[in-house]
């Protein structure tokens, strides 16, 4: 079974804080989900067949393709924001 002090520090990682009642409950839990995925690693794996063939999957090379000076500026010119020719879009890295 999966130790007291596993599921405290699990529950800290994640930020939650827990009662001694749910921390039993979740060694139960988390113990029985271990052990269905010990008993998964030990059943027998299935070849499975596709009815496609492998190639169907192949992806195509990226090719830059120049694009001509009023397609750019007509696509620069459609953006909601933008900015000294380029279209402005919201940060995601901080």
């Amino acid at each position: 079974m999966i130790k007291k002090e596993e599921v405290e520090h699990i529950a800290k990682l994640a930020r939650l804080e827990l009662t001694e009642k749910e921390i039993e409950r979740l060694q139960k839990d988390m113990s029985a989900i271990l052990d269905y995925f010990d008993l998964l690693k030990k059943a027998p794996r299935l070849e499975v067949k596709t009815k496609f063939p492998k190639t169907i999957f192949d992806q195509r090379e990226d090719e830059a393709v120049q694009a001509d000076a009023d397609t750019v500026e007509a696509l620069v010119d459609a953006a909601p924001e933008k900015d000294d020719g380029y279209i402005k879009v919201k940060s995601i890295l901080q």
